[in-house]
């Protein structure tokens, strides 16, 4: 059997950037933004003038925790805070983040992609800044105009 699936294209991983970038900037943040596709490879980064470099990779770890496990990174610590075998165990696992600022694109409820933003501000505004990336790329394939 067969399994389709629909994922990001690098046309619509850009207006997710665009947005982030546009939220970010009326934020006062400067942030590094990673678009995924539902098997967690990169379609699109963008890094703002000024943005911490550290955040390079957390942005890129959380758009792959978010892939992975179909949920928002913030979500995922209370999932698994309970069980102090698995956050051992989980915390072993290669770019596997649940700082906030990682959230799934769901259409439909399946899943097409994944965004993570990290940088200057904090992981309330990183999680604002990633839904707006969201809500531009939703309303792109509903035919709706960004923004």
């Amino acid at each position: 059997m067969l399994i389709r699936s629909q994922t990001i294209s690098r046309e619509l991983a850009r207006i997710g950037v665009d947005r982030a970038v546009e939220t970010a900037v009326a934020l006062g943040c400067r942030v590094c933004i990673a678009i995924m596709d539902t098997s967690g490879q990169l379609v699109s980064y963008d890094r703002m003038d000024g943005a911490p470099f550290q955040s390079a990779q957390h942005a890129q770890d959380k758009a792959y925790s978010s892939a992975g496990n179909h949920t928002a990174t913030h979500e995922f610590w209370d999932m698994i805070k309970g069980d102090p075998w698995l956050v051992s165990g989980v915390a072993k696992i290669q770019g596997l983040s649940w700082l906030g600022g990682g959230r799934p694109v769901l259409l439909d409820g399946e899943l097409i992609g994944s965004v993570g933003v990290s940088g200057s501000c904090g992981m309330p505004q990183d999680q604002a800044i990633s839904e707006a990336a969201i809500q531009a790329m939703l309303e792109t394939i509903a035919g709706g105009a960004p923004g």
